[in-house]
């Protein structure tokens, strides 16, 4: 299982330097500091995920399959025969490279998230999602859900044998621009983790670099929700393709 693993801890790694790269980018700079740069915005960050999430699968999907995602891991368990007994370490490797991934985005930026944030009060969500509405968690637990629950489908859609897979190794782009659609579409709420390692590994980073107001340690305790919510929303939508369009597809021809 260790070249499995591995390929997990690289591609998780891959995704989150950087995604949390592309978010630091945009939230650290254009604070009137000398040399400034152009630092974009949500458009910049929706599409960085996508491309981020394309790098991943690439990295991973020959060896391990590219999950780089428990809530994928979970829906493959359930309902493509992946190995129960591999599940948990799969989500140690992914949990693993997303934290080690935060870490070098603040080795790379600390001095200036010292000078953006010298109390390192306001910051942690460079790193990690949170909820638009903290006294509704709700509603971000239904956000998350949704999104994961779209990621599935549309991932079981595209990898389905019986349906119309994509040639010429196009599979990761495709997931990547499923990423980016569900950001434009869902991410007002919670940030579209849409992925509990995405999420858990850098707030636990944040936690440990000591970040204020992380979700975990600090301030309101609303980590729990993009690690569930994502977990549900996988499966949910995993089912909706399997039980909703795939049963109506023609066998593949041996």
């Amino acid at each position: 299982m260790l070249p499995e693993l591995a390929a997990e801890f690289f591609g998780t790694f891959i995704l989150i330097v950087f995604g949390n790269g592309i978010v630091a980018m945009v939230v650290l700079f254009g604070h009137g500091v000398p040399g400034e740069i152009v630092n974009g915005g949500y458009t910049n960050i929706t599409l960085g995920w996508g491309i981020a999430v394309t790098m991943g699968v690439y990295v991973a999907g020959k060896i391990s399959g590219a999950h780089i995602n428990p809530a994928v891991t979970l829906a493959v368990a359930f309902f493509r025969g992946f190995p129960w007994r591999k599940v948990i370490p799969y989500w140690i490797a992914q949990v693993a490279g997303a934290f080690l991934a935060a870490a070098l985005v603040y080795w790379n930026y600390r001095p200036q998230f010292h000078i953006a944030d010298p109390s390192l009060e306001h910051t942690a969500g460079v790193f990690t999602t949170f909820p638009a509405f903290p006294e509704l968690l709700s509603a971000g637990f239904l956000d998350q859900t949704i999104g994961t629950a779209l990621l599935l489908f549309m991932i079981f859609a595209i990898i389905d044998e019986r349906n119309q897979p994509p040639q010429a190794n196009l599979t990761p782009v495709l997931i990547g621009a499923i990423v980016v659609v569900i950001g434009m579409a869902f991410g007002g709420l919670h940030g579209f983790a849409i992925n509990p390692a995405r999420d858990f590994g850098p707030r636990l980073f944040t936690a440990v670099a000591g970040f204020r107001n992380n979700g975990l340690t600090d301030g309101p305790p609303v980590f729990w929700v993009p690690i569930l919510a994502p977990l549900l929303g996988g499966v949910i939508g995993a089912a909706a393709w399997d039980f909703g369009v795939r049963r109506f597809l023609p066998p593949v021809k041996s």
